[in-house]
């Protein structure tokens, strides 16, 4: 397993299906509204942190479940 702690597990999870994808649509929605920069720039980026940490913990989950 990539995340040897069941805590650090849950909230990476938290992060990756919940926090990313609402700051992103939060600062989308922000910056359309009241012209902040960089708007599809910064959600871009969240994006990709978020898919990247998702396929790590699909990874993990994964070889957890395999394990057992």
């Amino acid at each position: 397993m990539i995340f040897q702690n069941s805590k650090v597990y849950d909230i990476l999870k938290y992060v990756a299906l919940v926090f990313l994808p609402a700051l992103g649509a939060l600062y989308f929605g922000l910056s359309k509204i009241w012209g902040l920069p960089y708007g599809e720039e910064i959600v871009g980026t969240i994006t990709v942190i978020d898919t990247f940490l998702g396929t790590l913990i699909g990874i993990s989950s994964a070889k957890y479940s395999k394990k057992e």
